[in-house]
């Protein structure tokens, strides 16, 4: 079998979509093809729709069939060719997929039930949600990409690890919007820790101290610990000084603050920060563990909401 025909044939036809406002219109062949595109732009993945047919059968020298993915992931060099549970259809692609790893094996190509989406998006570090809920239009401009994330909580990690050499330390997240980040920075954390959590309730009241209680306390005994807090978002301070004062009753050696985000526009009282990883404008953000009523925790960067989305009603994280 000559060498030159089993080079791939780029699709002259077809072109490149990237998410954003300005993405050229792709005719789909399938329905599914569709929700998948829109699954992939709700998570700001860049995709190009059959970019590349490959050779993969031979008649006497000639090129006898070919084989075109559905999808091409840029981001992450994967193939995907979308399938269904019917067996007519699913056993020819196989074939194909087969042939293609085969022949081409530094060719990344995965054949994709719908079932299998999250699955999908799991292996590349990206959280779920169904497909239904998807609401691209609700989330606006990416404030912070997931590799910034990355590297700013590496960095992050490296400063208490030095700071905090030769001592333990008491990790207490705030629930439930520190999760990913406390997650990741203790990952980064070289000396001996362990992990705690507070979690909040808010009530309506005439004072803003009056909107924020301890719904569940720590359970670890700080005294003479050093202790440092973990805050996803900083906004007001009246929330992280309720906190700090609260723990400082509990006799720590020390007690500092580390926060995903400051908000530095929006303070009532001043707060210690330690460490701080972006500061943001003043907007309503998501993402990354941030919330708006349990929703888009689960994206994998910090992003914009919509006002439209929440409308006149205050966001709940302004007290923070």
């Amino acid at each position: 079998m000559p060498h030159q025909w089993r080079r791939p044939v780029r699709q002259r036809s077809r072109l490149i979509r990237r998410t954003g406002p300005a993405h050229s219109r792709v005719e789909f062949a399938h329905h599914s093809e569709q929700e998948f595109a829109r699954f992939l732009d709700y998570y700001r993945i860049r995709w190009t729709y059959e970019p590349v047919s490959f050779p993969i059968a031979w008649d006497s020298g000639r090129v006898a069939e070919m084989f075109t993915p559905d999808f091409y992931l840029p981001e992450h060099d994967q193939y995907v060719e979308l399938t269904t549970m019917k067996q007519s259809l699913v056993t020819p692609k196989n074939r194909k997929v087969r042939l293609l790893r085969e022949l081409y094996p530094d060719v990344n190509v995965r054949l994709l039930y719908r079932k299998d989406y999250h699955q999908l998006l799991g292996q590349a570090g990206y959280g779920a949600l169904h497909v239904q809920e998807l609401r691209k239009e609700d989330v606006g401009d990416i404030l912070i990409s997931p590799v910034e994330l990355e590297t700013r909580v590496r960095a992050l990690g490296r400063r208490i690890s030095r700071d905090y050499r030769g001592r333990s330390i008491v990790l207490v997240g705030v629930l439930k919007g520190t999760t990913f980040f406390l997650a990741d920075l203790a990952r980064n954390i070289k000396v001996p820790f362990v992990i705690d959590y507070l979690d909040l309730k808010r009530f309506a009241g005439s004072q803003p101290s009056e909107r924020v209680r301890v719904a569940r306390n720590i359970d670890y005994p700080i005294e003479g610990h050093h202790v440092l807090l973990v805050e996803d978002i900083v906004n007001t301070g009246l929330t992280l000084d309720y906190l700090l004062s609260g723990l400082k009753q509990r006799s720590p050696a020390s007690i500092e603050v580390v926060t995903l985000l400051d908000r530095p526009m929006r303070r009532l009282v001043p707060v210690p920060l330690r460490y701080a990883g972006f500061q943001i404008p003043n907007e309503y953000v998501v993402g990354y563990g941030l919330d708006y009523r349990e929703l888009y925790r689960h994206l994998p960067f910090i992003a914009v909401l919509k006002p439209r989305v929440y409308e006149v009603v205050p966001p709940a994280e302004a007290s923070r």
